[in-house]
């Protein structure tokens, strides 16, 4: 069982003297210097995963592609210089994360841009800085027409809603008829002819139909559908297509083994080139866009257990972070491991469960893990934090965002320092009653 969750963090992870380390680097003394909660990242599990992606798309893709990293798992500077380095793109969601990209010196070609609402200042921010917006509907369109007279447009992609989700959670189904994501058939044929009569830069189609799943056949569907749609409106060489990303990673023991990249990436390569050929369509540059298969494993939160509570049900281990720094078990219930930092070999006694400071009944990480017996200012360590943590992290009961740390050539090295309670207060106007 231990063996098994350990199997769940980077790589890199040893235990020496009696201690989980990363990369080289001991975790108990990152906690000490840093403070807690913290987040470390590994790079040689991200640069790993990267590897992986440029060489199964390459072996598998007879055509152009590219990778876009989905900046929703996690964008900060550090981050969005890394996919730089691994020659990615980056999908933005809004002026927000146009800025730290364009911050990070990401070049006008790498910025892709998404959003279902997307404002005026978003939009704006698009134009400025990115080399594609993904469309995602008709009024959106017609602001594009009316920004088109005073600027010039990136390429634009237009979001299709193929009528069928992959096998996830509810919150996570992104491509069924009912779901606030994209155009349907008839509203891509209408925005297809609004592009063409404004001699607008349409250059491809996207569709998303949930994430993380770990199984690729329904992406099936999604593909012949957006297939037809492309022969019906008559798409020609050199046009883009984005089945978007998702794929699933194992947040636990129970889900054991991780889902091979190499049987997504080869599904949807495989099933583009067979249904390009039975249409007599030109191959698509094709574009993946991982987020959380990318950096979810190489990502660990560390906390400190400031007291353990007997109830009639259960032992608690309260610790200092929880819901305010991953709200994902209180969105829809995602299962976590965990491992002490200390000793994390020694066999389990019974099962505990783990929550955090905040005043919700919601704010728990764990429900029911067994551990060894875990004394007051422990260490334990949550693997699989790299993805939708700190991006969906809030200041709840006043919560300081944590720091965050990158491990490289053994050295850990600081790329998002923890917020203070002068930031709480930075944005506030004086007001006296």
């Amino acid at each position: 069982m231990i063996n098994s969750r350990l199997s769940l963090f980077p790589a890199s992870t040893r235990v020496v003297h009696d201690r989980l380390s990363i990369g080289g680097v001991d975790l108990h003394s990152l906690a000490d210097q840093h403070g807690t909660p913290l987040y470390v990242y590994d790079r040689a599990e991200m640069d790993a995963s990267a590897a992986l992606y440029r060489e199964l798309l390459g072996a598998a893709w007879p055509g152009h592609w590219s990778v876009t990293y989905a900046g929703k798992a996690f964008l900060c500077t550090a981050i969005a210089r890394w996919t730089r380095k691994q020659g990615f793109s980056v999908d933005c969601t809004g002026a927000g994360e146009i800025g730290i990209a364009v911050h990070a010196g990401i070049e006008r070609e790498h910025i892709l841009v998404h959003g279902v609402n997307k404002s005026a200042a978003d939009l704006l921010a698009a134009v400025q800085h990115a080399g594609t917006i993904v469309v995602d509907n008709l009024s959106e369109l017609s602001r594009l027409v009316e920004l088109s007279k005073t600027h010039a447009l990136p390429d634009l992609w237009l979001r299709f809603q193929p009528g069928s989700s992959v096998d996830t959670h509810a919150y996570t189904q992104t491509g069924h008829s009912d779901s606030k994501f994209g155009m349907n058939w008839e509203q891509i044929v209408h925005a297809v002819g609004i592009c063409r009569q404004n001699n607008l830069p349409f250059r491809g189609l996207h569709f998303h139909q949930g994430s993380q799943f770990r199984d690729p056949e329904p992406i099936g569907d999604g593909i012949d559908r957006v297939l037809d749609l492309a022969q019906a409106i008559g798409v020609q060489d050199g046009w883009h297509l984005s089945p978007g990303g998702g794929w699933g990673i194992s947040y636990h023991e129970d889900d054991l083994p991780n889902p091979p990249v190499e049987l997504y990436v080869r599904f949807i390569a495989a099933n583009l080139q067979e249904g390009c050929q039975k249409r007599g369509l030109p191959l698509p540059y094709l574009h993946l866009e991982p987020g959380r298969s990318l950096v979810a494993r190489a990502g660990v939160s560390l906390y400190r257990v400031g007291t353990v509570k007997q109830t009639s049900g259960r032992t608690w281990l309260l610790v200092d972070g929880g819901l305010a720094d991953n709200p994902r078990h209180a969105l829809y219930g995602a299962k976590y491991s965990c491992l002490t930092v200390d000793r994390p070999l020694e066999a389990p006694l019974a099962p505990v469960a783990i929550a955090g400071p905040y005043c919700e009944s919601g704010d728990v990480l764990i429900e029911s893990i067994p551990l060894r017996a875990v004394n007051e200012d422990e260490l334990i360590a949550i693997p699989v934090s790299g993805a939708y943590h700190i991006s969906m992290s809030s200041n709840y009961n006043g919560a300081r965002r944590p720091a965050v740390l990158m491990i490289t050539d053994g050295q850990a090295h600081l790329i998002q320092a923890r917020e203070t309670i002068s930031d709480l207060t930075r944005r506030d106007e004086t007001l006296d009653f």
